[in-house]
């Protein structure tokens, strides 16, 4: 009897090993095809990655590229700027050098005083010329209203034959270029007691 279950449990287990097997070989037989999918999905993850890194490359490169040629023309554009405000300077002082040559023949003269200051008053003229040319214009000053925009005043001046608030005298005179002021007129204006009372 012994040996009967022992042949029983020896067939049961050769049953087992058998049917162990069988399972196996299905569970193989499935992975197979899942290790199929996984390998096509991680080749598929794979070329999408490298495709994301050739692209992320060259946008970098691209960046790289546009950072150089934005620097490239901020330096352009600043040496252009240097280059012109040098030529507009350049422009306006030679127009001023025959005024400079001028007042270098004034002060070799040895005319008398009046000479000298005729000679003096046409380099003013000729100044003035140049300074039209230029569009630079004298800001009115004597006898017209005081205004803060266009005049800086140093002082008051007691006149009733001027009205109130106009300006009296002209301590220096002021410009500007086209509607720009260069310089403010320093004056004094009128304070007329006749008026202010009124």
């Amino acid at each position: 009897m012994a040996d009967q279950n022992t042949e029983t449990l020896g067939a049961e287990l050769t049953i087992s090993a058998e049917a162990a097997a069988a399972i196996a070989a299905e569970a193989e037989a499935e992975t197979v095809p899942n290790q199929e999918l996984e390998t096509s999905d991680e080749t598929a993850l794979r070329a999408e990655l490298e495709s994301a890194k050739a692209e992320r490359d060259q946008l970098l490169d691209r960046v790289a590229r546009l950072q150089a040629e934005f620097e490239n023309a901020r330096k352009r554009g600043e040496r252009e700027r240097v280059e012109f405000r040098d030529y507009a300077t350049g422009s306006v002082v030679e127009t001023f050098l025959p005024v400079l040559d001028n007042f270098e023949l004034a002060l070799k003269s040895s005319g008398t005083v009046e000479q000298l200051r005729s000679g003096v008053e046409l380099i003013v003229k000729q100044m003035e010329g140049i300074l039209g040319q230029l569009q630079v214009q004298a800001v009115p000053s004597v006898g017209v209203e005081f205004d803060p925009r266009l005049h800086e005043a140093l002082g008051t001046v007691e006149r009733l034959d001027m009205p109130d608030q106009h300006v009296a005298e002209e301590i220096r005179r002021g410009y500007r270029l086209r509607e720009r002021l260069l310089r403010p007129a320093l004056v004094r204006v009128a304070s007329n007691p006749k008026q202010a009372s009124e």
